[in-house]
């Protein structure tokens, strides 16, 4: 079965329709890319798979739950099974990098200290940031805290990895590490979702390509 299975489903805003009748089925270790211009309904998309937004029309299933259905007290089980990558980071601004991993894993219920320790050591390293986890974010570029931000979401183990414009606030050179980044943990067997408005990045690092156009969500 698709991490990802949408059929017909209408989304909508403030009851404006962002997109109609869109089909999506995305696989296990996938990379796609959902591109379009700032208000086509990419982030609506997104946001509509941990259930942030609701499915006004059609079925859409996301790791087993079915959005039109779920109960509220299951959506939280829903996003620990999702990591979420924004283009503003979110990082805590009072604390440094391990508190702000460490937040995470207390709020969802890991409560031995020798796991909690070891995880954060294992998801620091994956991206390369094994030895900053005592800077407070501001002592970090943007590509710094871009890192911690894929660190952070990659803490649960999730089969899915939503991400907004993750190179949005980033040079260009910066920008690709993230994307290279982003594709490795694909090609280790985590779906990857990623919005993106960046044409050079989806050219230098190829993959399937959807647009949200005309609201529709439309292959490229």
């Amino acid at each position: 079965m698709p991490i990802v299975d949408y059929h017909d489903v209408e989304l909508h805003r403030e009851e404006v329709i962002v997109l109609r009748d869109v089909d999506l089925q995305v696989e296990q270790g996938e990379f796609v890319y959902l591109m379009g211009r700032v208000g086509s309904g990419k982030s609506s998309l997104l946001k509509s798979m941990y259930a942030e937004i609701p499915i006004i029309e059609g079925t859409a299933n996301v790791l087993s739950y079915d959005l039109n259905t779920i109960r509220r007290r299951d959506i939280p089980y829903l996003r620990r099974q999702i990591g979420i990558v924004f283009q503003d980071f979110q990082l805590l601004t009072d604390r440094d990098v391990y508190h702000n991993l460490r937040f995470v894993l207390d709020a969802t219920g890991w409560t031995n200290a020798e796991e909690r320790e070891q995880r954060i050591e294992e998801v620091l390293h994956e991206v390369g940031m094994s030895n900053k986890s005592y800077k407070m974010p501001y002592e970090l570029s943007g590509g710094e805290q871009q890192r911690i931000v894929i660190a952070r979401a990659l803490l649960n183990r999730p089969k899915l990895i939503l991400a907004d414009e993750p190179t949005g606030n980033l040079d260009p050179a910066t920008g690709v590490q993230i994307v290279a980044r982003l594709h490795d943990i694909a090609q280790r067997g985590t779906t990857v979702i990623m919005a993106t408005h960046n044409q050079q990045l989806v050219e230098q690092f190829p993959a399937r390509t959807l647009e949200c156009h005309h609201r529709r969500l439309v292959p490229v």
